[in-house]
């Protein structure tokens, strides 16, 4: 197709200095691309910058019924819109006189410029397009450029020209770095991009990393409406690169829970600055309050909460900053990786000791991370290739490596350190595929507990898809290091869990009701087959077995005391563990059961999103029933998750909290065997009632359910599970013939 349209234009065409005429041969076209009337450097050898002047058009082609255009330009490189021009309203020779500087790898690429009329709900039409070849242009020297703009389908038709100043200048600069101009999770909704990408090249400057602000909610902000309510949406300027958040209709407590990335000059641009107002229909929005966040006092590779009130107005808004440094770790440097130096490691070591458990009981524990490479990732663009890049999420904190681009098989080398406030929690390994005109492609996840990681050994995880049901194609190499202290993290898991601010959103799915009835139905048919199992032995079907189970209960009835309770579950619990012990593991059974069935009910939420916008408004009129189906969505999971933890407590899922269990079953079998009953319910009593006298502040909980959320249930046993290259090839395989059916 390149070719084809490469044909269609002489040389003077491509500059834009001449007039059409008739196609050229091969020949001639490969001299065209080659030739040049100076020396210039291998195009893979540095970076140039293009210069644009973007003056005027003339004679454009007509697109709307008032006869005259919209129109607005387009410039492309390697197939990727790199720059978009403002709209000039009802013109056919519009004047833009706007400017833009683009960093360019290969100058062989041509720039594609590309003139469209712009047309409001409707897809825009299209005007013209034009080639220019870069390897013409003299270094340093700005040329008059006349681009004759056609129609493809028409080569011969003339539809008007654009003037521009073009300048070619040659950059030294790190590769490394360029890399982090390529802005992530771009949206052809967000025509601001344009403005901070020619800020930057204006300023001659390269991004040395991202700010990700995610902003979770406002609190008692002013009432800007006469129902004595707000509309409130957030404004974000960091220099030339804005956004906008939703509106929250009728609130003065907004949960808005969006995260938004800016880029990040050195020493630039370090301060964002934060405007909240309340929307109107048929007025101008009300200014509510304004804030800012100075970044040079923040650290950088460390997720920040804060918690900023508005000035000239009322109330706070919640947001978590990160900076991310955008060039990788040399691994072989162990000054990077401190965990890896001996002298260091045992610093830390020593800070989370049991010797010092209880001066600080927040800080859990530290983890290293070490993301090393990827292979055989998945193809996200037409070149056959993809830009991958990694996210890693550890509860509310979230970091990201940089790209390396046009590679499916990427070494990212970089190293991150997380601080542990829960050892529950689960690391997520998310890689994406980069792209500059559209949100950025899901190549592939991993969620990793951190109780599973084993210190010091390099893995490679089969990636898996959006759900963590089944695989996907690629692998990831990490290497991690865990250290933190037995008892803070005991103490911790009868707190409450810490909130997730940016989560999916929930909606109604008939297939995940089928997933929840489908645990429901497990969870009771356990207990159904029990109670056919206790009538059985009334029933006396088997002599033998109904004589042991009535001497059994006539001991136990005659000899009961308390102590014996939880003397009879540490009994399961350690009679569980000698099965694993002793290669009788029956879980991965089950577990590959329930494996099967969540892929055989997997949807594909991605599809449905556009459906589900057409019918927006059929949506809105379901409101109320949606709400009700998805909390009883949410029941049956509780239902089912609730039996599944307190199973898995028994069966060591998580051999951490079944050693907590076997030290809690002790303790309390023998503090009920020494202690009578009455003085353990008089001191329970006593605490129960003067907690809250105690602490006015503390806010109650229970501590069993507390634990209990810790404990994984049977689908996130799933999730977590590792696979590896057999398992998820017949997975796929069993994907595929479901699908098939």
């Amino acid at each position: 197709m390149f070719l084809k349209l490469y044909n269609i234009f002489s040389k003077e065409e491509r500059l834009g200095i001449g007039q059409p005429i008739s196609h050229t041969d091969d020949s001639e076209r490969n001299q065209v691309l080659g030739s040049s009337n100076i020396d210039l450097p291998s195009a893979n050898t540095g970076m140039y910058q293009l210069n644009i002047l973007l003056k005027s058009g003339i004679n454009l082609a007509v697109r709307d019924r008032g006869g005259t255009s919209d129109p607005y330009v387009k410039f492309k490189i390697a197939g990727k819109e790199v720059y978009r021009s403002k709209i000039i309203q009802k013109n056919l020779n519009p004047v833009w006189n706007q400017e833009a500087s683009l960093l360019i790898q290969n100058i062989a690429e041509p720039l594609y410029v590309k003139v469209y009329d712009y047309d409001f709900a409707l897809q825009d039409d299209f005007m013209g397009s034009a080639y220019l070849d870069l390897t013409r242009l003299e270094l340093n020297s700005p040329t008059e450029v006349t681009l004759n703009l056609k129609d493809p389908s028409c080569p011969v038709q003339i539809l008007g020209c654009l003037l521009m100043t073009v300048t070619l200048v040659c950059r030294e600069t790190d590769t490394r770095h360029t890399k982090m101009f390529l802005r992530r999770n771009w949206t052809p909704s967000c025509k601001v991009q344009n403005a901070r990408l020619l800020e930057a090249h204006r300023g001659d400057q390269l991004w040395r990393g991202v700010v990700s602000v995610t902003l979770i909610e406002g609190r008692d902000l002013k009432p800007m409406d006469p129902n004595g309510l707000s509309d409130p949406y957030v404004k974000f300027k960091m220099g030339c690169q804005k956004y906008k958040s939703k509106a929250i209709l009728k609130t003065l407590n907004p949960q808005w829970r969006e995260q938004f990335d800016f880029l990040l000059a050195e020493e630039k641009d370090g301060i964002i600055d934060i405007t909240v107002w309340d929307k109107d229909s048929l007025k101008k929005d009300d200014f509510i309050g304004s804030c800012q966040i100075d970044l040079s006092g923040l650290s950088k590779e460390h997720t920040h909460k804060l918690d900023i009130a508005l000035s000239e107005g009322k109330g706070h808004i919640v947001l978590l900053v990160t900076l991310t440094a955008s060039t990788p770790v040399n691994l072989l440097d162990l000054s990077f990786c401190m965990l890896d130096n001996k002298e260091e490691r045992s610093e830390i070591a020593e800070k989370y000791s049991l010797l010092r458990s209880f001066q600080n009981l927040r800080d859990i524990g530290i983890i290293q991370l070490k993301i090393i490479k990827a292979e055989g990732l998945m193809v996200a663009d037409v070149t056959g290739s993809s830009d991958p890049f990694c996210v890693i999420e550890l509860n509310n904190d979230r970091l990201q490596t940089h790209t390396v681009h046009r590679s499916l098989n990427p070494e990212w080398n970089k190293v991150f350190t997380f601080n542990i406030k829960d050892i529950h929690s689960v690391l997520e390994v998310s890689v994406y595929d980069e792209d500059r005109d559209r949100t950025a492609d899901f190549l592939g996840k991993v969620a990793i507990p951190l109780l599973t990681i084993q210190n010091g050994e390099q893995k490679a995880y089969v990636l898996k898809n959006k759900n963590l049901t089944g695989a996907t194609k690629g692998v990831i190499y990490l290497e991690m290091d865990v250290i933190f202290n037995v008892i803070r993290a005991g103490i911790r898991t009868i707190t409450p869990k810490e909130q997730k601010y940016i989560e999916d959103e929930q909606k109604i799915s008939k297939e995940l009701l089928q997933k929840n009835y489908y645990r429901v139905r497990r969870c009771i048919m356990v207990l159904v087959n029990t109670g056919r199992y206790i009538n059985s032995c009334f029933d006396w079907e088997s002599p033998q077995r109904s004589l042991t189970a009535f001497l059994i209960y006539l001991v136990a009835v005659w000899n009961f005391e308390l102590w014996v309770i939880p003397l009879m579950l540490l009994i399961l619990v350690i009679y569980n563990y000698c099965l694993i012990r002793s290669g009788k593991d029956n879980r991965f059974s089950s577990m590959q059961e329930l494996e099967e069935s969540l892929i055989a009910y997997e949807e594909d939420e991605d599809d449905k999103t556009d459906k589900e916008t057409e019918r927006k408004g059929l949506m809105d009129k379901l409101t109320a029933l949606q709400e009700v189906g998805v909390a009883v969505q949410n029941g049956l999971d509780e239902v089912a998750s609730l039996y599944e933890r307190v199973k898995n407590i028994f069966n060591w899922t998580v051999p951490f909290l079944s050693w907590m269990v076997v030290f809690v079953f002790s303790a309390c079998t023998i503090i009920l065997y020494f202690v009578p009953l009455r003085y353990i319910l008089l001191v329970w009593g006593i605490h129960k009632f003067t907690k809250k006298l105690r602490n006015p502040l503390l806010i109650d909980n229970n501590e069993l359910l507390d634990f209990l959320s810790r404990v994984h249930s049977d689908v996130q046993v799933v999730h977590f599970h590792e696979l590896n290259q057999e398992s998820s090839q017949g997975l796929m395989i069993f994907k595929k013939k479901n699908n098939s059916g």
